[in-house]
């Protein structure tokens, strides 16, 4: 069994140190590594990433994050990333990593995404050069997503977004930003790959649980969502729903 403690949306800033610290001492009891799906910071400055790195830092199990569309507010996302790699974080953008836990392999592949939409209210790749360039970025992004999760050798597999891959995380948003809060093309890359677990934040107003056409379970855990530092789930378990089991 692998158990995954995820949340995103965390928005840390100096006045949220302290916040989730309590919680985050208990993680080595109850969890065997750290998703963390996005919008780290509150306006993606370096200064809020030592705040994160401060808080999210240490925790006693691995911690492997995506950027979300906050912390790249500052256009400071490269040096916000490398201010979270040197306090011992994994970030992704693309590509994946491979923890191995409890004699078994857990391949995390990671991206931020992007908008979009879903279908039968999508944006398309026609038009003026602004609107190709606005999909053209989600497309390239699910293409590295796919090729990341198709790429992994792992006995348990998890896709980490910020945006959402499926619309039934959005329900409670209003219809009308969803072509802002995440795409389908997410979602079939998730399904090209056996994905056991999708997880994605973003979505501050949104629904916990969904499922891409494919089948993949997704989970929303954006703070204001989960309602708690952080919410876990059981992968290669026995339980009763053996996919995908929420503690």
């Amino acid at each position: 069994m692998i158990r995954i403690a995820a949340v995103g949306d965390v928005h840390v800033d100096k006045d949220v140190l302290g916040r989730y610290r309590p919680a985050l001492e208990q993680l080595p009891g109850v969890a065997d590594a750290l998703l963390i799906a996005g919008d780290l910071t509150r306006h993606g400055t370096v200064e809020e990433a030592k705040c994160m790195a401060t808080e999210f830092g240490d925790v006693g199990v691995p911690v492997v994050v995506v950027l979300g569309n906050h912390d790249h507010q500052s256009d400071q996302q490269d040096a916000l990333s490398e201010v979270l790699r040197d306090a011992g974080m994994t970030v992704l953008e693309g590509d994946a990593t491979v923890l191995e836990i409890n004699g078994h392999r857990l391949g995390i592949a990671g991206a931020k995404g992007f908008g979009g939409g879903f279908a039968g209210a999508c944006a398309s790749s026609f038009g003026e050069r602004e609107m190709k360039n606005f999909v053209g970025t989600t497309e390239a992004i699910a293409e590295r997503l796919g090729a990341a999760l198709r790429g992994l050798d792992c006995d348990a597999l998890v896709a980490l977004t910020h945006y959402a891959p499926v619309p039934e995380t959005l329900v409670g948003e209003p219809l009308e930003i969803y072509p802002f809060l995440g795409s389908y093309l997410l979602g079939q890359a998730i399904d090209s790959a056996p994905t056991a677990l999708a997880l994605h934040g973003h979505a501050h107003h949104g629904s916990e649980r969904g499922r891409t056409p494919g089948g993949v379970p997704v989970r929303n855990v954006a703070h204001p969502v989960i309602k708690q530092a952080y919410n876990v789930y059981q992968l290669l378990s026995e339980d009763v729903d053996a996919n995908l089991a929420t503690v």
